[in-house]
């Protein structure tokens, strides 16, 4: 039974870096092109992706799969740990608490960010070309927006801190010296892709994203 714990928590780890974590980074860079390139630039960016061979494939297997398993898992894993910050109050205690809490919130998002546009998609509702419209019924209504930037700040943190866990407990940096540069360089990651993904997000309520809004079908535009 340990040596199978050992084994799911191993590859729930790698997983959250292969391929997840550069899911994370590439979803990060597709998003940011529409503050560097307006509608166009982000609607050329899901198009170019939607346009790679054996794409269902390729979200099959290095997407949806690891992300199931990861999430699920990562559940698991919150349920089970043991927050105590209550009585040791250290940074790294705090860091794990704020992991499996973090973990949590991200899953929800997630889930809620997929149906909101990869499922619309999926079914019908919503083309590839009108995801900057439906990204700007969300960003402009305000309780989404509240829930989207909650959800990004939890996703960026858990992979940031996930990052330095994995580094760890695969045995890379090893001693307190080169963990302690390792959760510097992790800081810095954590507010870079925390900052793109707001500067994204907020892109999207910009006025040139009104007309692709109005192409697409606004059922996300809660009054």
């Amino acid at each position: 039974m340990k040596g199978n714990t050992y084994l799911s928590r191993k590859i729930h780890s790698l997983l959250g870096v292969i391929p997840l974590g550069l899911f994370f980074i590439e979803h990060m860079v597709t998003n940011f092109a529409a503050v560097e390139g307006g509608p166009q630039g982000f609607k050329d960016a899901v198009i170019f992706l939607n346009s790679l061979p054996l794409v269902p494939v390729l979200e099959a297997t290095l997407i949806w799969i690891p992300l199931l398993f990861h999430g699920v898992y990562g559940l698991y894993i919150a349920y089970q740990s043991n927050l105590n910050t209550g009585q040791y109050h250290y940074g790294r205690n705090w860091a794990f608490t704020f992991q499996r809490i973090s973990g949590v919130i991200t899953f929800i998002f997630i889930v809620w960010h997929l149906y909101q546009t990869r499922v619309q998609v999926a079914i019908g509702n919503v083309g590839h070309d009108e995801l900057g419209g439906v990204m700007h019924d969300i960003s402009t209504n305000v309780l989404f927006l509240i829930f989207y930037v909650i959800g990004v700040v939890a996703a960026v943190f858990h992979f940031s801190n996930g990052m330095w866990s994995f580094l760890v407990s695969w045995g890379i940096t090893v001693g307190p010296r080169a963990q302690r540069i390792s959760s510097y360089i992790w800081m810095v990651v954590f507010v870079i892709v925390t900052a793109m993904f707001l500067m994204s997000l907020f892109a999207f309520r910009g006025d040139e994203f009104k007309e692709a809004a109005s192409a697409a079908i606004a059922w996300t535009n809660i009054v």
